[in-house]
């Protein structure tokens, strides 16, 4: 008899459609592994050449992250979140850091935008034209700026005058020079820190070295004079500091590549594990046979080892191909939406290959292990007779292992169900998994039960149905591996886009009953910092509120979490009258600075209520804690903290240029055109949709991964079911049984898996989103008839489908 290597190679040479399915699995599990740890060590990775500062060999700048520490001990645990807006350090800094031995120079650099009015409010950058030490800026023509002064690259000449819509208001400049940098103005270094909005605060300070000082020793010694009053960086650190989103698109490639990424592992490892147990189980015949003959159980598992290492490197090797592609069009994709920094690189190195490769092999080698315990540790003379009929009895550990999963997820919902945001939806990926292991655990047990009700109808659909319904019911185990796929692309698929369809119905519910405003200004780069007084001046105009759009951080179910947040101008009134924020207690009229209006579910997560007062992180770090004065119900569809703009302006970058402005009266959109875009409350509300983008795409992408592999380890699971009945089949055909009986038969099986599948999927999604989207919105899920409908048309087509063409060639 051959030795188990030689008998591996035989069974991979001679019967190679056995390992096909087995070869799909893991070269799909190994497309996943590969393309989320991509993903993830971009995160890890991710930085951005200094551009702007590359003249300055050392920056200091403010810490751009919130920190909260809990625990003491060896219990101490640090929270780090990125912050939604620049945090910025005391200018004066920079004269502490000139004073470090190797400094030449430290320039408190600041940047801001203004709009031209010459040119009809076109964006443009400010600086100080102390900056132009380490930027190389030189002038075209005339001379640096003086006081009332300004350098600018946009066509204007020397002796101009100019008007400029700054933070600090519109404000007339002498054009005393020019440069070739277009989109781009200068001020004085005083002048320039007075208009940004944040007067004494600077951006980062820039250090320069003397000659034959290296940058490493700057960095020590301007760390030394500084201590904790700010950071100091060097290399592409330099870069971070210019890239505001540097920090989120790392922590949000960190989230992908981690969180989902682990998610959509385990899922592919855990299908190829099943259909390398499906592989393994359906040669039991021949396991059996060997054990008869005299093979040890030693052979049989190193047999079946040697055939999961002669196909899993190749799969695992082959599948890191189309899972680099894969991340590279991901990346792309959240670099185009904006997510992403546009200087940011996609890093593909040797390690998540290792990884895919790895995974694949051990999943491999584990199943295997696992299929070929029973078949190696039979008796040799009771091998052929268990090989020949299906066993009933359950398993000892499989099923209360099962019954646990099914036990954890039902209290993992419960914990969806208390959490928001990320965490939600996070929470909801860990309970379809518990729900799916539960699923594949008790399998057979679920396709007895499945068997026996489908069945009943069956037997009375004629002769073809009650064979389908006998067969189901005596294989429980096979029909089993072929329900647990199309569960689990049923269920995840439908987890994930019925939470968006859920959310963003609600959303759009509450913008259209919230905004009571007659007329809506927006603008590309925000509005001018007089729109709000031209509004209010201007015929038909009751009242005008101009609106900035941020967030803040708070501390939310123990954690820092990022919150919706708008700020307002004008009293509480005012707003009242353009938006209907549903006030629960309390009133609006009471808004002034020093206060905040909080949505009554964030409310009630931060243990905040009226008469109270909130603890808030602003959008660059400022502590706060204002009073708060009224709870509403529409903060998922208008903002979950709305905040006097005196109080949210000087800690944004936007200071007093409003994003939007809502108008209240009979005036014409001519009359406010010059503002910017109009549109009247049902078209703001629709175009708000667009706002959601981002997220409707990410849930829609990760349903396509996850549901789109489990489909096909469905067919291909399937497939293989089919094809290693041809023994069966062939029975059938050699007692009488025509093609089209057989063919009927086949039809009617794959209706009670689908049907099975799809309710159990829909079941387990069910299960989920209630108590998901009742902590998310208050409000039950919303499933779209003809999209869940698609969704089982799909699972219909693809059983009929893979059913129906290897029957036909197993009929031949």
């Amino acid at each position: 008899m051959r030795g188990p290597n030689g008998l591996a190679r035989a069974a991979v040479r001679f019967k190679p459609s056995a390992f096909v399915g087995t070869f799909v699995a893991l070269f799909m599990a190994a497309v996943i592994v590969s393309a989320c740890g991509i993903l993830l060590e971009t995160g890890v990775r991710a930085s951005v050449p200094a551009e702007r500062y590359a003249g300055a060999p050392v920056v200091a700048a403010a810490d751009q992250r919130a920190h909260r520490t809990t625990g003491s001990g060896e219990d101490r645990d640090t929270e780090s979140v990125p912050l939604p807006d620049k945090a910025r350090l005391d200018a004066a800094l920079a004269a502490r850091a000139a004073r470090a031995p190797g400094a030449s120079a430290a320039i408190a650099d600041v940047s801001f935008p203004v709009h031209d009015v010459r040119t009809g409010n076109t964006p443009a950058t400010a600086h100080g034209w102390g900056s132009t030490a380490f930027t190389g800026t030189e002038l075209a023509s005339g001379t640096a700026p003086r006081t009332g002064e300004v350098v600018t690259g946009d066509g204007a000449a020397v002796g101009d005058r100019i008007t400029l819509d700054t933070p600090s208001g519109k404000r007339q400049f002498t054009v005393s020079g020019t440069t070739r940098t277009p989109g781009t103005v200068w001020f004085t270094d005083t002048q320039a820190m007075a208009l940004s909005g944040h007067p004494g605060r600077a951006d980062a300070i820039a250090v320069l070295a003397k000659p034959g000082v290296t940058a490493a020793a700057l960095a020590d010694q301007v760390a030394e004079r500084l201590g904790d009053a700010a950071e100091v960086h060097t290399g592409d650190g330099r870069g971070a500091v210019e890239t505001p989103g540097l920090a989120y698109a790392k922590d949000m490639l960190t989230g992908l590549g981690g969180s989902f990424g682990g998610t959509a592992t385990m899922v592919a490892v855990f299908t190829a594990a099943g259909t390398v147990t499906l592989s393994v189980g359906q040669r039991r015949r021949e396991y059996a046979l060997l054990r008869a003959i005299g093979a040890t159980p030693r052979q049989i598992r190193r047999t079946i080892a040697t055939e999961a290492l002669l196909v899993a490197p190749l799969a695992g090797a082959l599948g890191c191909l189309p899972g680099t592609a894969l991340a590279t069009w991901w990346f792309g994709q959240l670099r185009d939406k904006g997510a992403v920094p546009a200087a940011v690189d996609l890093s593909v190195s040797w390690i998540p290959m290792l990884v895919a490769v790895g995974a694949t092999v051990v999943t491999s080698l584990f199943a295997g292990y696992m299929a070929a315990r029973r078949p190696s540790r039979t008796k040799p003379g009771e091998a052929l007779r268990d090989a020949s009929v299906e066993r009933l009895r359950i398993g000892w550990i499989r099923t209360p292992l099962g019954v646990a999963a099914l036990g954890g997820g039902i209290a993992l919902s419960g914990v969806a169900a208390n959490e928001k945001g990320e965490n939600a939806a996070n929470a909801a990926l860990g309970v379809v998994m518990l729900f799916m292991l539960a699923v594949a655990l008790l399998g057979p047990l679920i396709a007895r039960a499945c068997a026996a009700l489908f069945g009943l109808p069956l037997r009375a659909a004629g002769a073809p149905a009650s064979l389908a319904a006998a067969n189901s019911r005596t294989n429980a185990r096979r029909l089993a591996s072929a329900i647990t796929p199309i569960v689990l692309a049923m269920a995840f698929a439908s987890t994930l886009v019925f939470m968006h369809t859920s959310e963003d119905r609600v959303t759009e519910k509450q913008q259209r009953a919230g905004l009571v405003a007659d007329r809506v200004v927006t603008g590309p780069a925000g509005l001018a910092s007089d729109a709000v007084a031209r509004a209010k001046a201007t015929e038909g105009v009751a009242t005008a509120v101009g609106l900035t759009r941020t967030s803040v951080l708070v501390h939310e179910h123990g954690a820092l979490q990022s919150v919706s947040t708008q700020g307002f101008t004008g009293t509480g009134a005012d707003l009242a009258r353009v938006q209907d924020l549903g006030v629960r207690e309390g009133s609006l009229d009471a808004l002034k600075p020093g206060t905040v209006a909080l949505a009554k579910a964030l409310a009630d997560d931060t243990g905040a209520h009226v008469g109270g007062r909130v603890a808030l992180l602003l959008p660059d770090g400022t502590k706060a804690s204002p009073q708060v004065v009224a709870t509403y119900d529409r903060g998922l569809g208008l903002s979950q903290v709305t905040l006097p703009q005196a109080d949210l302006a000087p800690h944004t970058s936007t200071v007093a240029l409003p994003t939007e402005l809502l108008v209240k009266g009979p005036v014409q959109a001519s009359a406010l055109a010059p503002l910017g875009t109009v549109t009247d409350a049902a078209g703001y509300a629709t175009a708000k949709n667009t706002d959601r983008e981002l997220n409707a795409w990410a849930n829609t992408t990760m349903a396509a991964v996850l549901g789109g592999f489990a489909a096909i380890a469905a067919a291909n699971t399937l497939v293989m079911t089919v094809l290693d009945r041809r023994r069966e089949l062939g029975t059938l055909r050699l007692i009488g049984t025509t093609r089209r009986q057989v063919r009927d038969m086949i039809r009617w099986e794959a209706l009670l898996v689908t049907s099975a599948g799809i309710l159990l999927g829909t079941a387990i999604a069910i299960a989920t989103l209630i108590p998901l989207t009742n902590g998310m919105t208050g409000e039950g899920p919303y499933i779209p008839p003809l999209l869940y409908g698609s969704f089982v048309a799909a699972v219909l087509g693809l059983g009929f489908a893979c059913t129906a063409l290897p029957a036909r060639a197993a009929l031949r």
